[in-house]
């Protein structure tokens, strides 16, 4: 594993993103709805000079919509980019040790999400899949 994480607040909680899956971490200015969306799709943005699709990291997780903070991390996914929203970023730090077994329950969107557990700085954060989170609720129920 590449041991460095972003850490990041999502919904109140700091958790870590595989640096590897981050492009770069953006403010987004501008938001333009996709009707018919799923409703985990907060909408388009043009980034550096192309669209992405910009994922709210809270309605993906099955609690109620973000607010307007406009902190977002960047990933591509299978060719396309995205923007996942977030409350704040902190920094990339490096992971003490491997990830390991979630050793509690999580409600469903944070199992959904979180695949392990990861030291970093003291802590143990959930390490999020960032694809899982650009799927969101409804690619689980399709499964």
């Amino acid at each position: 594993m590449n041991r460095l994480l972003l850490i990041v607040t999502i919904a109140g909680e700091r958790v870590a993103l595989p640096a590897s899956a981050i492009e770069a971490v953006v403010e987004i200015e501008s938001l333009t709805p996709v009707p018919g969306a799923a409703p985990h799709v907060a909408g388009l943005s043009a980034l550096r000079s192309r669209v992405v699709t910009v994922i709210d990291s809270h309605a993906s997780l099955g609690l109620s919509r973000f607010g307007p903070a406009r902190d977002a991390v960047l990933a591509v996914v299978d060719g396309h980019p995205y923007a996942l929203l977030v409350d704040a970023v902190e920094d990339v730090v490096e992971a003490a040790a491997e990830p390991q077994p979630l050793r509690a329950a999580a409600s469903p969107g944070w199992a959904r999400v979180a695949r392990s557990a990861v030291e970093a700085e003291g802590d143990l954060l959930l390490l999020l899949d960032v694809p899982a989170m650009i799927a969101g609720p409804a690619a689980q129920a399709a499964a």
